[in-house]
């Protein structure tokens, strides 16, 4: 049965615009791993442009100290109410310090962090990057013999990968505090056995778990902010659509590859 000549040609439609995608996907990616190798060949080149890393660690996180701590007290309160209330089912509520900090530790507080950050700074990164692209900044940069992934986009990465990993901690600490409250204060849990239990069931690997989410989700953060900004185009609309594009991409991104770095930790502990 000979098959309709518009269906056959939706189907061919169909079949490139797949194709289309397909290879533009892998360019995209292709591009970006090229993009990530210079920024790390030019991380161990000198100058080490300390001051320009120490303005990027204040931005990115000593400005964002105040959202962290505010955030995790209020997702350590809730994520205790919740566990708190099932527990309370099973007569098990002296569990509830050590598993609200081990949730916190080895999955929420770096994936929570790594969203607040990439909407935060991640977003101010590529605006900034873009919009000195537009400008043709960045051509007169490279004119004057100054590399923009040096300049721009190392100290970003160094401070990005420093500063992840101290802002989990934070958001451990006071997640934690917001779950000590909740426990004393509504399910009268004895503060001994809360952190008896915590004791006996954290342990500083889970820690170390969520630290080292931390410090990849900081690379990730500030090479796709810096990425999609160096190539943003389109004057005012460009530096939009580049900064949209580049918070997306950096959420989507973070759980793609906390599912892979969680599977990873599970197998090889």
């Amino acid at each position: 049965m000979a098959v309709p000549r518009t269906l056959s040609n939706l189907m061919v439609q169909t079949i490139t615009g797949l194709g289309h995608v397909v290879v533009g996907f892998i360019e995209g990616v292709g591009e970006f791993l090229v993009f990530c190798g210079r920024a790390f060949r030019e991380l161990f080149r000198r100058p080490l442009r300390t001051r320009l890393i120490l303005q990027q660690m204040a931005f990115i996180g000593y400005e964002s100290t105040f959202i962290i701590l505010l955030c995790g007290f209020f997702i350590g309160a809730a994520v205790s109410l919740q566990v708190g209330t099932i527990f309370v089912l099973f007569g098990a509520q002296s569990m509830l310090g050590a598993a609200n900090a081990k949730a916190l530790a080895r999955e929420l507080s770096p994936l929570m962090a790594g969203f607040l950050i990439a909407g935060r700074a991640g977003a101010a990164i590529t605006a900034e990057i873009s919009t000195m692209k537009v400008n043709e900044q960045i051509d007169a940069m490279e004119a004057m013999a100054v590399d923009p992934v040096s300049y721009l986009v190392v100290p970003r990465l160094v401070a990005s990968l420093l500063m992840l990993p101290m802002l989990v901690a934070l958001f451990n600490l006071t997640g934690q505090i917001a779950s000590l409250i909740i426990a004393l204060g509504i399910f009268d849990i004895d503060q001994g056995i809360f952190f008896d239990k915590m004791a006996r069931i954290v342990s500083w690997r889970d820690v170390w778990s969520g630290l080292q989410k931390a410090f990849v989700f900081g690379g990730i953060i500030s090479l796709l902010a810096c990425r999609y900004g160096l190539v943003a185009s389109g004057g005012a609309k460009g530096v939009g659509k580049a900064t949209t594009n580049s918070v997306v991409m950096m959420l989507l991104t973070l759980l793609g590859v906390d599912f892979v770095i969680t599977y990873l930790q599970i197998v090889w502990k």
